[in-house]
């Protein structure tokens, strides 16, 4: 009896130092296993606008609410035979309901009343294309309109033409694929720095696409960009 006990306590001491054996092996590889290092891939392309957004705004006051609407009617149908002769297409022109401002609805009693003009208005015209080249050549050729007496809100933020790029669809496959590489290319690097060899790809995520202006000078030409970050696996 007294061997036998001797032998069972030796088998189970035997087995509890294996079982630690590879429980702390198989936490050393696990370890290892999870060594990886995080990388970003860049890809940018620049690319030329291709839709222009382009309002003309102007301002009109009379003391008669009638000769106010005629007036901005007619400086209207002067913009648009503009914006006709320098080749916009009439569906590419459209006209907003003009905003009228009573000023002595807004000025009562003041003593100022008398020496101005009752009513003011404000109407734009918008040009909505994909000629942007176009609009571009016709932008300097504004002042035509001023000689003719029509008082255009340049200076406004929001009557600042603005130029769009719509094809990100295209071009999303092969600046992904790109940003992808270069990120591989970024953890070969640091794998061979390191002494170690790259292993499967651990977690990748895609940044979000951005389209922003080349610069404040260029905003007809846009630049795309977007920024994978990939983690791999690291092995010695």
């Amino acid at each position: 009896m007294g061997n036998n006990r001797l032998a069972a306590a030796l088998a189970l001491a035997l087995g509890m130092v294996v079982a630690a054996w590879l429980l702390a092996d198989g936490l050393v590889k696990f370890k290892q296993f999870e060594r990886s290092v995080e990388v970003k891939g860049l890809a940018e392309r620049e690319v030329p606008a291709d839709t222009a957004i382009w309002p003309i705004a102007f301002s009109e006051a009379e003391s008669d609410l009638t000769r106010l609407y005629q007036s901005l009617q007619g400086k209207n149908a002067t913009i648009i035979g503009f914006l006709q002769s320098q080749g916009f297409k009439p569906e590419e022109i459209s006209v907003s309901a003009p905003s009228i401002t009573d000023r002595q609805a807004q000025d009562y009693g003041s003593a100022e009343l008398a020496n101005r003009l009752r009513y003011s208005g404000k109407s734009v015209v918008t040009v909505y294309t994909r000629q942007v080249d176009t609009v571009r050549k016709a932008m300097p050729e504004l002042a035509v309109l001023g000689e003719q007496g029509i008082a255009l809100n340049t200076g406004d933020y929001e009557n600042r033409a603005r130029f769009l790029f719509t094809g990100l669809n295209a071009l999303k496959p092969a600046m992904i694929e790109e940003a992808t590489r270069n990120a591989r290319q970024a953890a070969e690097k640091f794998a061979k720095d390191s002494d170690s060899s790259l292993g499967k790809i651990k977690r990748a995520s895609q940044g979000q696409f951005s389209i922003e202006d080349r610069d404040g000078s260029t905003a007809h030409i846009k630049k795309v960009r977007v920024v994978s970050t990939v983690d791999y696996f690291l092995a010695d």
